[in-house]
């Protein structure tokens, strides 16, 4: 167990990042992968609202399989940059925000998915009802997977808290001033 007085690196703060983005982007894309290959087959031999759900599947994981080739493409060139403290931060920050921003629209996915489910039922429209399944089911896993990633990032950023603890920065006699404290 480490000594909490111990701080842990920038660096190591920023490669535990890159870390867990690889990680959560290899599985976004081995999600997208077997979604794309499995509902592509059962599409093929389903009818009625299990066809359009498997289409839809198949749309969505396309998309999926987009974002996880830009997001590991994006670890691959900041993983060996150096970053300050306060590019850290900012990086942290900006990266807890657009967890949390894609919980909420995967909340408005599961509700959406649920109101198409509904609506194909009440419509009698196997598209729309097979839609619904697909996006409630995409939605929930997308929901547990941003959570978990948001989680995760959110328990690394700690480690700048110690970072941050020794820094002051305030006013003085010539102007603005930054104390760090050993």
């Amino acid at each position: 167990m480490k000594n909490t007085n111990q701080l842990i690196s920038l660096d190591s703060i920023a490669k535990r990042r890159y870390q867990l983005n690889k990680t959560n982007m290899t599985i976004l894309a081995g999600w997208a992968g077997v979604n794309i290959v499995q509902s592509s087959i059962s599409s093929a031999n389903a009818t009625g609202s299990d066809k359009a759900f498997f289409k839809m599947n198949t749309y969505w994981n396309v998309v999926n399989l987009a974002i996880a080739g830009v997001g590991l493409y994006s670890v691959k060139k900041a993983v060996n940059k150096k970053l300050s403290l306060m590019q850290n931060v900012n990086e942290q920050q900006k990266l807890e925000k657009i967890l949390l921003l894609n919980s909420g629209l995967d909340v408005g996915y599961v509700f959406a998915g649920l109101y198409m489910q509904e609506r194909g039922q009440h419509i009698n429209n196997t598209q729309t009802e097979g839609f619904g399944k697909s996006v409630l089911l995409q939605g929930s896993f997308l929901l547990v997977f941003d959570v978990v990633q948001y989680y995760l990032h959110h328990a690394n950023g700690k480690h700048l808290n110690g970072w941050l603890q020794k820094v002051d920065i305030g006013a003085s006699q010539n102007g603005v001033g930054v104390v760090y404290r050993l």
